[in-house]
């Protein structure tokens, strides 16, 4: 029989269990214990043949073939926030099948950090640094930055080589802070933006053609102020599109045209003020319709009723269109909501979920996912990952990292592409088996950009990590970084108010300072403004070419905490595209409009709910069999706040009153 390691365990055998019984009667039906525990079967194989197993609920066992591990949920108290945050039995196995330990930062802490490496928006200016280059570029690093920053075209040249730059490790120094002195010397990407043609002010792009300030979009022509944009046409002001032609601030829309002020549609056209609408055409402020036609706040109307009634709203009025969102918003919130939006996708939690499976905890997982928890923002096909984010192309078996395209066995890195078995690495590509290592490309057992041999790197590997454990990287706030954790927050070469951790996780200034973050304050403009913004004409027939040489104030004047740039400039293709559409001019920056889209979508979020179905906050238009009377007991995770005004229903109710 089985014989227990340590303390609090019971082997619970069937009622008929006495010691001298033989091993092969015995059934196994649970195990109690107080802590996670290890013990031994003495070289037997387990379960063997004639042992039958099964834990107990909340339990979970894994084994190697000599040692069981049994686990339970455990609470831990999060270094940088300090709240606790639990890590279930699963989490133990993922864990452990990695080979990396647990965190010591909550889920939101550990995405945060992420997002401190990410600079998307903010743009500058600044001179390239190769060798026999001086002309200026755009960069996602400022010019006081102390990186060395290369243009796209020298940095994926021949003419430098990482392994330059290669360091022995000093056994006496914390290996993080090599890694940050290396992170400075290596060459750095000025910009991401991939076979442009006349779109030099996009950021994480790639196939782009005469756009402006395309952010994280690729294949799009003539866009301007979108982000994550893909496949698009003449798409102004636009968060989460594919496949659109003429949509102005639309969000989380496919295959749209001529959609204006709408979010979650799909298969739409000629229509304003949707939401949740699927194959409409011609409609004006609907909610949930499915193949509908001349409706106006999911009323129908003949034809040239809903023409007339169009044209008396005066969608060409800043003034009216303001007076719409607001009514728009009221109406909106009376009809339900799905609880989370997930596509084909069996046993997970999360929102916008598309082919997932067994996933938990994830947010924007496109293109299948299987075994996951904590991802946000996949592509193309995702397994046995946790903590990772703009991660993709079949990658796997991988735990806190970001911008993985594809990559296997990746641990604690960013932006690593066409790798395998990589720790602690930044700005890689087509290489394997690195251990904190910057900018390397083409390369093997490497070690802070040195190269070993084969047998030299695999010795140093648990040297390495048990020096990560025994000396590890403080940062000035006492937070201690081990080998399990990802990159601290002060290798980060951006402020914290430059990346979309502000987006995100919103900080004032002071906030950010005394979490221990960098903050950048605002550059000293060299313009005046020559327009206020309530000084606009209200509508654009009023508006002359002279609008292009007027420097407009923000609506905001630089007094939010939205990276406001306090004025802007009407361009010339922008001014085609309100006049095309018959639009009035913006008052707002560009930055601001984008705060205002990416406050409507939900947060990457869970609260725990039940369904609002009760035939009393929304007038259902049949009885649901499930419950014929009294309210809905279906309970689930959502992005929407228990405090949020929005009827949250749960799946089943949703689609019976949808379909």
């Amino acid at each position: 029989m089985l014989r227990p390691n340590g303390d609090s365990i019971c082997l619970i055998a069937n009622p008929s269990f006495q010691d001298d019984l033989p091993a092969e009667t015995h059934t196994v039906i649970g195990i109690f214990r107080r802590e996670r525990v290890t013990f031994a079967t003495h070289g037997q194989k387990f379960p063997p043949p004639h042992l039958h197993f099964i834990p107990l609920a909340g339990f979970t066992w894994s084994w190697n073939g000599n040692i069981l591990k049994m686990m339970n949920s455990e609470i831990y108290s999060c270094q940088s926030c300090k709240n606790q945050f639990t890590i279930e039995p699963e989490d133990f196995q993922f864990y452990e099948k990695v080979k990396v330990p647990p965190p010591t930062f909550c889920p939101d802490c550990r995405l945060q950090r992420r997002m401190l490496f990410r600079n998307e928006r903010t743009l500058y200016k600044r001179k390239c640094d190769a060798p026999e280059h001086n002309e200026e570029v755009v960069s996602i690093f400022s010019p006081d930055k102390k990186q060395r920053v290369y243009d796209q075209k020298a940095w994926w040249g021949d003419g430098w080589d990482a392994t330059a730059y290669a360091r022995d490790i000093d056994f006496s120094r914390p290996f993080l802070e090599q890694v940050k002195e290396l992170w400075v010397e290596v060459p750095d990407i000025a910009l991401i933006n991939i076979n442009e043609v006349d779109s030099e002010y996009c950021s994480t792009t790639e196939g782009n053609k005469n756009c402006y300030l395309v952010i994280g979009g690729d294949f799009n022509e003539d866009c301007l102020y979108a982000t994550f944009v893909f496949n698009s046409k003449e798409c102004v002001d636009t968060y989460w599109v594919e496949k659109c032609e003429l949509n102005y601030e639309t969000i989380d829309c496919i295959q749209c045209t001529r959609l204006l002020y709408s979010r979650y549609c799909e298969g739409c056209y000629d229509s304003a003020f949707l939401f949740n609408c699927r194959n409409c055409n011609n409609c004006f402020g609907c909610v949930n319709l499915v193949s509908k036609s001349y409706h106006i706040f999911n009323k129908p109307y003949q034809k040239e009723e809903y023409a007339q009634k169009l044209k008396e709203l005066r969608l060409d009025s800043r003034s009216a269109i303001q007076e719409m969102k607001r009514a728009f918003a009221e109406h909106s919130i009376k009809y339900p909501r799905r609880f989370a939006r997930a596509l084909r996708s069996i046993n997970s939690v999360g929102d916008d979920l598309e082919e997932a499976k067994n996933c938990k905890m994830c947010f924007s997982i496109f293109g299948g996912a299987e075994n996951c928890k904590y991802c946000w923002l996949s592509y193309s096909g995702i397994k046995d990952s946790y903590d990772c984010d703009h991660f993709g192309k079949n990658s796997e078996n991988s735990c806190d990292s970001s911008i993985v395209y594809p990559g296997s066995n990746v641990y604690f890195s960013r932006y690593v592409l066409t790798v395998h078995d990589v720790h602690y690495s930044y700005n890689c590509n087509n290489s394997s088996y690195l251990f904190g290592c910057i900018g390397v490309r083409n390369k093997q057992y490497c070690i802070l950009n040195k190269q070993y041999s084969e047998e030299e790197y695999k010795n140093l590997m648990p040297k390495l990590i048990q020096h990560m454990n025994e000396k590890p990287y403080v940062d000035k706030r006492g937070r201690v970084f081990k080998y399990g954790e990802f990159f601290p927050p002060e290798l980060s070469p951006f402020a914290y108010n430059e990346t979309v951790a502000q987006e995100y996780f919103p900080l004032t200034k002071e906030q950010a300072l005394e979490s221990g973050y960098a903050w950048k304050d605002p550059q000293k403009r060299e313009y005046q403004a020559t327009m206020k913004s309530d000084d606009l004409p209200d509508t654009i027939q009023e508006v002359t070419d002279n609008i292009l040489n007027q420097v407009i104030e923000c609506e905001h004047a630089g007094t939010c905490n939205e990276q406001c740039s306090t004025a802007f400039k009407i361009t010339k293709s922008e001014l085609e595209f309100y006049r095309k559409m018959n639009l009035p001019l913006p008052q707002l920056c560009s930055n601001c409009r984008h705060y205002v889209r990416f406050r409507q979508r939900n947060p990457i979020k869970l609260w725990h709910r039940q369904c609002a179905c009760d035939y009393q906050v929304y007038k259902n238009f049949a009885k649901h069999q499930h419950h014929l009377e009294s309210r809905c007991p279906n309970e689930f995770e959502t992005t929407y706040a228990p405090e949020r005004k929005e009827i949250v229903y749960c799946e089943s109710c949703y689609q019976q009153e949808i379909t």
